[in-house]
């Protein structure tokens, strides 16, 4: 009896089938996490492409999602978010190997192209996966140690790739067709160690009902302004910032990375207990909230020496990834619940798709202001913070009363 609890509390009460798809998860990431920091620069010094070509097939990756997230919503519906995830997996895999062998500007979009379809089609597939194996109760944990696994990925990649891209172009190529074989293990993951549940009858309306249910489209609206800053414009704009008004070098710009993903990784599943019970409206509002010092603390970097300076860039990091595991704890989860089972697809593509709106709308502004008015940059991320916040505690009336707190899962908790 005390083996099989102890055995509970560890595994946070979720299947083991979960844990098998979060082991494929990590390698997924550890794998994109060692490509990520060094597409253009393989692009432009390893293949010869200008800057703005690199810029574009690397674009074109993100670029695509944004198309094929919705597109991805009925496909779910209807073969299922395994098959979906599978699919998606693959042309991953094929756009990545196709990119480690490019020597042209058409072959390299031609693959970036590939592998963005499958971007777009990967997150709100695993997301429906995630919410069909695992009991309503307990997908705010699933969601945790989905996190958990993807930073920590990214993080282990990230130093990984920096030792094999060393090694010049060989390196690069060893690095991409390394990413595609994460990919189809990933898939082979998929094939082997999931039983998806039978899908239920497919309802007539499509989207048109995803449209009318007002409390999704409230909260994938306050979902687009908390991606542009926790993560669009802390990841990217105020890289840009640092380096630019503060004289900070790549290596502090790297350790605000860093800080960041072990941050994640460290409070995700923490901040996931602490939320059981707790109305998920609020638990947002102080993920948005928690944006507003950290504003301020990049802001207050401006006025004091480069080494202090560095300690408030590094804490604002820390403090961005905290709010990051507030929001995602309640995101998933609560998609998942509003949704009605034969549209789960559809909610979760709709819900990607904000995502890649919030972070195609933060460099694309957040870049142009910083050399022209870094203050007012920072002053009006931090009002739309509190904007977010506001939107967050707005929407819990239009919750269903069931759904309004994080579930606190009884008989995992004893």
């Amino acid at each position: 009896m005390y083996y099989n609890t102890w055995r509970r509390r560890i595994g946070l009460g979720l299947p083991r089938e979960l844990w098998v798809v979060q082991a494929g998860f990590f390698l997924n990431y550890l794998g994109w996490g060692a490509v990520m920091p060094f597409e253009v620069i393989y692009l432009h010094e390893g293949r010869g492409l200008s800057r703005g070509a690199a810029g574009l097939v690397v674009g074109v990756v993100s670029g695509l999602a944004v198309v094929a997230a919705p597109l991805s919503g009925p496909i779910i519906d209807r073969m299922g978010a395994r098959a979906t995830a599978a699919g998606a997996g693959v042309a991953l895999a094929a756009g990545y190997g196709g990119l480690a062998f490019a020597h042209t500007p058409t072959q390299a979009l031609a693959a970036a192209a590939v592998a963005g379809i499958g971007n777009g089609a990967l997150i709100p597939s695993q997301s429906a996966l995630l919410a069909a194996i695992v009991r309503p109760e307990l997908r705010h944990r699933a969601t945790a140690v989905s996190r958990v696994a993807a930073n920590l990925g990214v993080g282990l990649g990230a130093v990984l790739g920096g030792q094999v891209a060393a090694q010049g172009v060989d390196g690069f190529v060893v690095l991409y067709v390394g990413n595609a074989v994460t990919y189809l293990a990933y898939v082979a993951v998929l094939v082997v160690a999931v039983r998806e549940a039978p899908r239920p009858e497919p309802l007539r309306g499509g989207y048109r009902l995803v449209l009318r249910d007002r409390a999704f489209v409230h909260l994938a609206l306050t979902n687009v302004a908390v991606i542009a800053i926790g993560w669009g414009f802390f990841t990217w704009v105020v890289p840009v910032y640092a380096r630019e008004q503060l004289g900070a070098g790549t290596g502090l710009i790297g350790l605000l990375g860093m800080a960041n993903a072990a941050a994640v990784t460290v409070a995700q599943i923490p901040v996931a207990r602490l939320a059981e019970g707790r109305r998920r409206a609020v638990t947002m509002a102080i993920a948005s909230l928690a944006f507003v010092p950290a504003c301020a603390l990049v802001l207050a970097a401006s006025f004091v020496s480069l080494g202090a300076a560095s300690v408030a860039l590094v804490l604002a990091a820390v403090v961005v990834g905290i709010a990051e595991c507030f929001h995602t704890t309640v995101l998933t989860p609560l998609v998942a619940d509003l949704a009605p089972a034969a549209l789960r697809g559809r909610y979760m593509a709709a819900m990607g798709l904000s995502w890649w709106l919030g972070l195609a709308i933060a460099p694309t502004l957040g870049a142009q202001a910083v050399s022209a008015a870094p203050t007012a940059m920072l002053v009006a991320a931090a009002a739309i913070s509190l904007l977010a916040a506001a939107s967050a505690l707005a929407l819990e009336p239009a919750l269903p009363p069931a759904i309004r707190s994080t579930p606190r899962p009884e008989a995992v908790a004893g």
